[in-house]
């Protein structure tokens, strides 16, 4: 049975009758003020005379090992296996995920969050995993005896069928669910799903399913159904390095609508003309779905555009990235375009943009919908000479009734989708494919990539809304510096484990306070 969050949660609320009340070392924060005051004091500017020796000066560095104090440097994995917890995720997928007859000694439950948590301590391939289990004070930290070793880790992997791995998926997005719940409101109002089919290139030769990509890349050719809001990956599908991106899409498209609607008031699905997916437009339109998709400029349309009388283009001038709170800064020299036009490179510069909109019925559809046109005008040049003009359209196919301007605003949005697909390639290292077939790889990529939502669903539910949606949209690596690699001295009780963090950052002060709301928490079955 799902498990839900009680909306109206709050850190001072105990967890469940049948928990004992937590208690807050309330110390902490002094502790932080202090530290906050040594290092802005030892930070400050100052007028500094010509110093005789460089800043780093130590030389008479020694090592001991400490006889009875144990640290670890991930100190920040308390807090996200306390957050699982509290989302029911370790029960549910020990309820729903049957891969093994018996617990010798691990559950499926294990499996899955060591591989997560192997990537939050800092690891960054399947190996890393021997570094943890024999980490003495981490294993203490998790409470955990021991944990499986890579060898294990990979089998695990290749006990997984496709149903096994949907299974995990919808146990990650319950979990998922609960978090969204406790949102304030008004989150999710408008929620945009991307899609997209990157290639993840392997360069073994005895993996079975990998192909050859269009672009000449062996590997395969994952899925990735994404919430541009959070930046959480909803559902992430392997397939043949030869799958066109839009293969097999739609279910998951439909699995991941679905999913948001249950908390958003509206969603919009985003994709480039591989997913027009025209055969479905009209589906999705009686269901209440919206969506701003590219559709391939063919002939038929090209024609549409050229026979469009002057009147109905009007010029389309991008809005800033950002406002300017100072005065502008002179933008930087070029020196790739120097380099183009020394040599006498074929270079192409946009001139200029117009929009205009026509009704489309497309072939595979019953009814017409929005077609907004973007005109590129482009000057091809070479060295300082232009060679010739040329126009370039762009179309996209809607039912959203907003102005066209905020439609190619939003449709160019979706590029923001492979900053998603960077971390997942090279900072979680979600599709390093490291064993030997695309189902167990396809297992691996999900639970690696619970490690990326992890990061999503922390920021999400810190007190401070601001530094949590920061937190949401900053990279991987810098999340780990920030949250999870705290040095921290592990003592355990006979009731607890207790995280003594030893260093100081400036996110410490939101950590404690998501930790206290986490233990304030209430589950609901």
């Amino acid at each position: 049975m799902p498990l839900n969050i009680d909306c109206n949660a709050c850190v001072t609320k105990t967890a469940t009758t049948n928990q004992r009340p937590f208690r807050v070392n309330r110390s902490y924060p002094k502790i932080l003020r202090n530290r906050k005051q040594r290092i802005e004091r030892r930070l400050q500017p100052k007028n500094w005379e010509d110093q005789p020796r460089p800043m780093f000066k130590a030389s008479n560095i020694h090592y001991e090992m400490a006889p009875r104090t144990a640290a670890l440097n991930c100190g920040g994995i308390g807090a996200m296996h306390l957050m699982v917890q509290r989302l029911g995720l370790v029960e549910d997928l020990d309820r729903q995920l049957h891969l093994l007859k018996v617990h010798l000694p691990y559950h499926e439950s294990d499996h899955v969050l060591n591989l997560a948590y192997n990537l939050l301590a800092g690891g960054q391939r399947l190996e890393d995993l021997e570094v943890r289990r024999q980490d003495e004070v981490f294993l203490n930290g998790l409470g955990a005896e021991r944990i499986p070793d890579p060898t294990t880790a990979g089998d695990f992997t290749r006990r997984f069928s496709v149903e096994d791995i949907v299974t995990l998926e919808e146990c990650l997005n319950r979990a998922r669910l609960a978090v969204w719940k406790v949102q304030p409101e008004g989150f999710l109002k408008e929620a945009f799903i991307d899609v997209d089919g990157p290639i993840a290139q392997t360069y073994g030769e005895c993996k079975a399913g990998m192909d050859i990509s269009y672009k000449g890349i062996w590997g395969y050719a994952p899925l990735l159904v994404s919430l541009a809001n959070t930046k959480e990956v909803l559902y992430l599908v392997n397939r043949p390095g030869n799958a066109a991106s839009q293969s097999g899409s739609v279910e998951w498209i439909d699995r991941a609508m679905e999913l948001v609607m249950q908390v958003a008031g509206s969603v919009t699905l985003r994709g480039d003309t591989d997913f027009s997916h025209t055969e479905q437009l009209d589906r999705w339109d009686r269901a209440g779905r919206k969506f701003i998709l590219g559709i391939d400029a063919h002939p038929k349309l090209v024609k549409l555009a050229e026979a469009l009388e002057k009147g109905a283009w009007k010029p389309f001038e991008r809005e800033p990235k950002y406002d300017l709170l100072t005065e502008p800064r002179p933008k930087a020299f070029r020196y790739k375009e120097q380099v183009v036009i020394e040599r006498q490179f074929e270079n192409q510069k946009l001139v200029g943009e117009a929009l205009a909109e026509i009704e489309y019925q497309p072939a595979k559809c019953s009814r017409t919908y929005r077609v907004i046109i973007l005109r590129k005008n482009i000057s091809v040049q070479k060295g300082e000479k232009a060679l010739l003009e040329e126009v370039r359209y762009f179309f996209y196919i809607t039912n959203r009734k907003d102005k066209a301007e905020k439609i190619v605003g939003l449709a160019n949005g979706r590029g923001d989708q492979e900053n998603v697909i960077e971390q997942l390639k090279n900072g979680v290292n979600a599709m390093r494919m490291p064993v030997n077939d695309l189902v167990s790889n396809w297992a691996y990529m999900v639970m690696a990539a619970l490690a990326w939502n992890l990061k999503a669903w922390y920021g999400l539910l810190m007190p401070n809304r601001q530094r949590g949606i920061e937190l949401v949209k900053m990279e991987f690596r810098r999340f780990l510096q920030a949250i999870m690699l705290l040095p921290c001295q592990v003592v355990r009780t006979a009731r607890r484990v207790i995280y003594r963090i030893l260093g100081y950052n400036s996110w410490l002060k939101d950590f404690f306070a998501t930790w206290e709301r986490l233990q304030g928490l209430v589950l609901v079955e």
